[in-house]
């Protein structure tokens, strides 16, 4: 370890003594320890982005970290523009609620309300239904729809629903496409431009934008573990990007109800069905203290935490996908005073070039690595195989990728999802049969895991002929 990594450390766990003392004190004490932290974490590889914590309106701790994108030539500013994933879905359910406020639109609202074209399910549907991710549409079809207009059209052509309205639960991106219409039809406006007025304008966010091209100030690129810039395209359009200062305005109003009220806030942050998932904004506690909510496109990742009552914002965006979930968890514990822990640097980074060379040596330097340096790297975390598991699969590395996954299996025998992944890879270099073992197996572990019961049904189908 070098004396800088030392230092800083030193400083961390300094600052966290400091801060147990002081907790008394103005949130600006925690100032150096989070500094602390995120260098470690820029250090290790881990993050590269912006970082904001706020308090009642004032800045506590605000920096970037890395570069625009992959080439490592620009560095980031506060002003540059990311990709939220996710969290652009919240403009939309707050336009949708908007509306509702107004009397344009109601939760009871029926799809086939709107001139969509859909088929007769769409009398099933309502409102209420597509902003808790019950409605039962199917997904999007990504691999054979290329805009807006064949979105619609393979929704038009569905013959069924996926499961009976208000009966199971899909985080499914078409019901965001879905709102965007119902706003569009009812407002006479693009879902943009409704935004761009309702609430861009009056919030005076001036680095965001919706579909910004590669060239557009200040927008950056995310890259991948190479450091190469990865596509960014969507067939959607009406995808939110957002400066860290501006999500932060809009964080800050929403909870300060300035655009809906405090009951449709608690509407929109509470599940209205499933109380153990996810709602449109994220999640939130049964008091609705406070209000978390992360999201993930290509190589972007944005993650917030926000307290109501201490008027606290903490968030961090990134364009190169890491651990900023993990991150942000260690920023909100510092500001409270609590212990924390340090982010450890990627497995998968580490071993991958390997892996991509000789699976079998790289497979041997990962028990090397979890034997003399557990402590610092992530062994941990499940991702880390797996996502290097979808970076051979991806790579046209079947077989290498078969391998990894069984890795994963082997260290993580009870999650569901690496079972899932396991089996996707078979299923993909037609060994049915171990695909088939796979996906059951995650199915005994997870029994709503609807995409391994649509896939055991198709290999059943295959394996009958």
């Amino acid at each position: 370890m070098n004396k800088y990594i030392i230092l800083i450390l030193s400083l961390s766990f300094l600052g966290f003594i400091n801060a147990q003392e002081q907790d008394t004190q103005p949130f600006l004490k925690h100032h150096e320890t989070i500094d602390s932290l995120m260098q470690i974490s820029h250090e290790r590889g881990i993050f590269n982005g912006n970082v904001l914590v706020t308090r009642n309106d004032s800045v506590v701790y605000q920096k970037s970290f890395g570069y625009t994108d992959g080439s490592g030539q620009t560095k980031l500013t506060k002003n540059s523009i990311f990709s939220p994933g996710s969290i652009a879905k919240e403009f939309v359910a707050v336009s949708i609620m908007m509306l509702i406020e107004k009397g344009d639109l109601h939760l009871d609202d029926k799809l086939s309300q709107f001139d969509l074209g859909l088929p007769g399910w769409s009398k099933k549907i309502t409102i209420k239904h597509l902003l808790n991710y019950v409605s039962g549409v199917p997904k999007i079809d990504y691999d054979n729809v290329k805009n807006d207009q064949d979105i619609l059209k393979d929704l038009q052509l569905a013959p069924n629903l996926m499961f009976e309205p208000g009966t199971g639960f899909n985080y499914n991106n078409n019901s965001i496409f879905l709102q965007k219409k119902i706003i569009e039809n009812v407002t006479k406006k693009t879902f943009q431009e409704f935004a761009e007025e309702n609430i861009i304008t009056p919030l005076k966010m001036t680095d965001v934008g919706f579909d910004l091209d590669y060239e557009y100030p200040n927008r950056v690129r995310c890259f991948d573990v190479h450091k190469q810039n990865t596509a960014e395209t969507s067939p959607s359009k009406g995808w939110l990007w957002v400066s860290i200062d501006d999500l932060n305005k809009w964080i800050t109003a929403l909870h300060n109800n300035k655009l809906i009220s405090k009951e449709s806030l608690k509407t929109l942050l509470q599940n209205q069905y499933f109380k153990d998932k996810k709602c449109i904004l994220g999640s939130s506690d049964d008091q609705f203290t406070t209000h978390i909510h992360g999201g993930q496109f290509y190589q972007f990742e944005a993650a917030f935490i926000s307290e109501f009552k201490n008027d606290l914002n903490i968030i961090l965006m990134s364009n190169n996908k890491n651990q900023s979930f993990k991150i942000i968890q260690s920023v909100h514990n510092i500001v409270k005073g609590k212990s924390f822990s340090l982010p450890k640097k990627s497995i998968y980074r580490q071993i991958r070039n390997k892996c991509h060379e000789n699976i079998d040596l790289g497979i041997k330097y990962y028990y090397d690595l979890k034997e003399s340096s557990s402590n610092i790297y992530s062994f941990e975390n499940p991702e880390e195989l797996n996502g290097l598991g979808y970076d051979l699969l991806s790579s046209k590395k079947v077989n290498e990728s078969i391998e990894i996954f069984k890795l994963a299996v082997s260290e993580f025998p009870d999650n569901a999802n690496v079972y899932d992944s396991l089996g996707e890879a078979y299923y993909k270099n037609k060994q049915y049969d171990l695909a088939l073992l796979n996906y059951n197996k995650s199915l005994v572990l997870n029994p709503k895991n609807r995409n391994a019961e649509e896939i055991i049904k198709k290999i059943n189908n295959i394996l009958k002929k």
